[in-house]
């Protein structure tokens, strides 16, 4: 090959639209033939190289000198309100930025949750997921997608930076807006979720709390204001869609693998297996990782221009030597030997998966003690997903139940969720 190749090379494969939903694996095994990177589309006329190997997937991710976070050059060729800059565009936080800015930003993000003890981030998840239950118990049937997997940790972050309760509602709806809506929806509901997080920097700005915000403003690394809002805004962002998405994947195992049967309370397997089963062969993430490299670069086999977009698929490199059965059944704990990749690898790695592990492992077992008896309430191959390249989100997760009430003889979690909610943990 004479000189680097752009990204721009013809496409084997496009991360978007109803085929890519409806069964990745065989896209990504198409992939897998290509070789180590194989040349996608992410959007329309929106190119980049998606690493497929677990092998190359680890050298990018700690290879700091060669690859950058940091997007700005590159967003520049593309055309102002591409879909793909909400998720890839650069902000003064630590997704996107490299080095000593990088590390300044995540201590702040680290610092924060290392405040939250661990049993007190537990008993406040058991009261959310207590409360949501009990919204929805009496009624036979739900959408463990949009009436608890991906309401759950909105509410949590809510408390979480410091706002009561009746303010989650706002927040849950500017999400959903954003993910879910059209454009004009979309533009309405960020704009909704910025005026949420203004209101919340200056409460706090008025009066400190036992919380994520007045710590992040009081941090030793004297984030400014406009740092604030980012670190705010992409520690919840980046909370919620992998927690959802990793909640909401794993009840799908649960109601669709035989291992988790008996009830969903009594089978072989656990919650616990059946995240780390998503977190091995389904990841909420699955392609994203973004890097560009800093100079015209030769890597397994590919000569690649500088600046160009290569992102690493953490679930096709993941699960590269098929799927790896989870660790109750008696297998590895990693595809082909290695670990996981689901909260990536390297200096970018997320900085607190022990809280998120805890939050999702918490949520189902608080469902699945009170529901125990949950079936599906469609075929299996009913359920579909989000369209997009960055995640791995059901749509819906219709379920049916034998209904529980309030007034019904032992504990409910109307009894548990009745207790006065307990302030954001220290």
């Amino acid at each position: 090959m004479d000189g680097p190749v752009p990204a721009a090379r013809r496409a084997v494969a496009r991360l978007y639209g109803p085929e890519f939903a409806a069964d990745p694996e065989a896209v990504y095994e198409r992939l897998r033939r290509y070789g180590t990177l194989a040349p996608v589309e992410i959007s329309p006329d929106v190119p980049a190289l998606l690493v497929t190997d677990y092998r190359a997937a680890l050298d990018l991710l700690h290879d700091e000198g060669t690859w950058s976070k940091d997007p700005r050059g590159w967003q520049e060729t593309l055309p102002a309100g591409s879909p793909v800059l909400p998720m890839l565009g650069w902000r003064p936080n630590v997704m996107f930025n490299d080095g000593d800015v990088h590390a300044r930003y995540r201590r702040v993000i680290t610092d924060g949750f290392e405040r939250i003890a661990p049993h007190e981030l537990r008993a406040t998840v058991v009261s959310i997921a207590d409360a949501l239950i009990a919204d929805f118990g009496a009624d036979h049937e739900a959408d463990l997608m949009g009436q608890f997997a991906r309401v759950l940790p909105l509410r949590l972050f809510n408390r979480l930076f410091g706002l009561p309760d009746s303010h989650s509602d706002r927040l849950i709806s500017a999400i959903a807006g954003m993910l879910e809506g059209d454009p004009a929806q979309a533009s309405a509901a960020n704009a909704e979720f910025e005026g949420y997080v203004a209101e919340l920097i200056s409460s706090k700005r008025r009066a400190r709390g036992r919380d994520l915000t007045s710590w992040f403003m009081d941090h030793p690394a004297e984030l400014s204001e406009e740092e604030i809002t980012h670190q705010i805004v992409l520690t919840m962002a980046a909370g919620h869609e992998p927690t959802a998405n990793l909640i909401g994947n794993a009840l799908a195992r649960m109601l669709t693998d035989d291992r988790y049967y008996g009830t969903l309370s009594g089978g072989a397997l656990t919650p616990r297996d059946a995240i780390q089963d998503v977190l091995l062969n389904d990841p909420p993430v699955a392609n994203y990782a973004a890097h560009f490299p800093k100079r015209d670069v030769d890597f397994h086999g590919t000569r690649i221009a500088a600046g160009t977009l290569v992102m690493v698929s953490l679930a096709a490199a993941g699960a590269q030597h098929g799927r790896t059965e989870a660790p109750g059944a008696g297998a590895a704990s990693g595809s082909g030997g290695g670990a996981h990749l689901a909260w990536s690898a390297g200096a970018h790695t997320c900085p607190v998966p022990r809280s998120a592990l805890l939050i999702a492992t918490t949520a189902i077992e608080r469902l699945t003690a009170w529901l125990s008896d949950i079936e599906l309430a469609v075929p299996r191959g009913e359920l579909a997903h989000r369209l997009g390249p960055f995640y791995r989100a059901l749509t819906r997760l219709p379920v049916r139940f034998t209904p529980i009430r309030p007034d019904q003889a032992g504990a409910t979690p109307w009894d548990s969720s009745a207790a006065p909610h307990p302030a954001p943990p220290a």
